[in-house]
């Protein structure tokens, strides 16, 4: 027996009925704001890549990207829970062209719901801040709920709460899109509605029928999408420029994040430019991991002997030396030597513990292992 969920899925659209003691139509607002230089912008496909973490390989221009975000009558996604606003921004030659569309009561909601068919199907991208949790959940169930069959999963969706939590959450913890003005863009909102706030002024609205009471509501919605835009430029130029990153901690996650995806060189030249003592030696250690993985043994020699000298780091530089003389250089004596310094180094760090500790047994075995190598070569 097919589920309630199927059902729906497969029932007719919703027809709409007349209601003449109320509006018939969606409160539509558009403002335009000028970016500059946007005309014939191309977002290519490695670029998107390294933004959506390879979830997106396509090339975009500025204009097949719809930028999204909903404004609801509760924070839960359950079926309940309406988008009664949902805002777009959209690149036009220079500028960013920011539609609302606000529902005046529950009956215009397959109107909203419709327009937003047309807006999606006419893109090549979504874009969203935390859309995958909530935005998208929240209008697919709209839509099953309206008998709308269309699956807004099978549209590119970029969540930008993702791509900058990668790049900032080390320098900034936290990444609420608020923050994101706060300190990467050095803005603050001034009488700004807070969004836990916006379900009760939809409620307030409703039993007044006060459309001053939205203009909070609609100054809140249409400042996400101007940050969700300038977010995303924000991080395509970091992409497109990541040795002039502002901050080293950004610096050293663009860094990982190359390494994650498989860009060896980019990566490198990520963490051979942070020079901040935060992140140096750490990002020196990775540079010296890919060299190792990738058998560049002679600059990941010269990398790891330097962090071994600077006994900064942790005993994973001795622990790749050590493997590196052994089995890249033949030279087990040398390995020896080096698993030996290492034991000595978590004996200094760790003190009476180290005889527990994982990367000590390491070195203690390796150690044995090439004692007894040395003495049969002998």
């Amino acid at each position: 027996m097919a589920s309630l969920y199927d059902r729906l899925k497969s029932a007719q659209p919703i027809k709409q009925k007349a209601h003449s003691h109320l509006p018939e139509t969606c409160l539509v607002r558009e403002r335009r704001i000028s970016l500059g230089e946007m005309k014939g912008r191309v977002f290519d496909a490695q670029l998107m890549s390294f933004i959506s973490n390879k979830t997106i390989q396509m090339d975009c221009k500025a204009e097949d990207l719809l930028f999204l975000d909903t404004e609801t009558t509760g924070l839960a996604r359950g079926a309940g829970t309406i988008a009664f606003l949902v805002g777009y921004g959209q690149f036009q030659d220079d500028e960013l062209v920011i539609t609302q569309v606000l529902m005046r009561d529950y009956h215009q909601e397959v109107l909203l719901l419709d327009d937003l068919l047309q807006r999606v199907k006419a893109c090549k991208c979504l874009v969203t801040y935390n859309g995958a949790s909530f935005d998208i959940p929240v209008l697919q169930s709209r839509l099953i709920m309206n008998r709308l069959q269309y699956e807004l999963s099978n549209v590119p969706h970029l969540d930008l709460l993702h791509a900058a939590r990668r790049i900032f959450k080390l320098r900034l913890g936290r990444c609420p899109l608020n923050r994101m003005e706060e300190l990467v863009f050095n803005f603050t909102r001034e009488d700004d509605l807070p969004g836990a706030e916006v379900p009760a002024r939809y409620f307030d609205y409703l039993k007044q029928r006060d459309e001053g009471l939205l203009k909070d509501v609609l100054r809140h919605n249409d400042q996400d999408i101007l940050t969700l835009a300038r977010l995303f430029l924000h991080l395509s130029n970091l992409h497109q420029q990541p040795l002039e990153a502002e901050h080293q901690e950004d610096l050293f996650s663009l860094g990982a994040i190359y390494e994650k995806q498989g860009h060896h060189s980019r990566a490198i030249a990520c963490y051979r430019a942070c020079s901040d003592k935060a992140v140096r030696d750490i990002a020196r250690l990775r540079a010296a991991e890919i060299y190792r993985k990738q058998h560049q043994d002679e600059e990941a020699v010269q990398a790891f002997e330097t962090l071994r000298q600077n006994r900064l780091v942790n005993p994973k530089v001795f622990i790749s030396l050590a493997k590196i003389y052994e089995h890249r250089f033949r030279d087990p004596v040398r390995a020896l030597e080096i698993a030996r310094q290492g034991m000595i180094y978590c004996s200094e760090r760790i003190g009476f513990d180290a005889a527990g500790d994982r990367d000590y047994l390491d070195l203690h075995y390796r150690s044995l292992r090439l004692m007894r190598k040395v003495e049969n070569s002998g």
